[in-house]
């Protein structure tokens, strides 16, 4: 326990947006496993929507706990004003995941992994937003 308690010390040390982005790369983890494993059962297009609320719930409470703290407003005001700035990330990921994988990859021949990759940039287009968003709004001292 000691060695989590350290840790988690000097994780704090670092820099918000440094572990704004470390964390985030765990929801975007979440988020493209999620995918991968509703894909099957619902298609692409459903399961990129899917997949980023799970990853939305997992990044709300990293960042909570570990990057902004709590706003000082309710529970329930954070988490709206959290879905409020990832609706504008989700509609993103979603144009640009589907936009590059049935769109754009299929016009130049591309097929390695196309859901896969298009699906990752996709998640990782909204990092700068999203942490302006989080820091200015979401959790930005009530």
């Amino acid at each position: 326990m000691q060695n989590a308690a350290t840790l988690r010390s000097a994780f704090g040390l670092l820099p918000p947006l440094v572990r704004f982005l470390a964390l985030g790369g765990i929801a975007a983890g979440t988020n493209l496993v999620a995918r991968w494993a509703m894909q099957p059962f619902v298609g692409f297009e459903t399961a990129v929507a899917l997949a980023y609320v799970c990853g939305m719930i997992v990044a709300y409470t990293l960042f909570r706990a570990f990057v902004f703290g709590a706003s000082g407003r309710s529970v329930a005001s954070e988490a709206w004003r959290f879905t409020i700035v990832n609706l504008v990330s989700m509609a993103l990921v979603w144009l640009i995941s589907v936009g590059l994988a049935r769109y754009l990859f299929p016009a130049v021949g591309f097929t390695w992994f196309a859901d896969d990759i298009a699906h990752f940039i996709g998640v990782l287009s909204p990092a700068a937003t999203s942490w302006i968003g989080h820091k200015r709004y979401t959790f930005k001292s009530g």
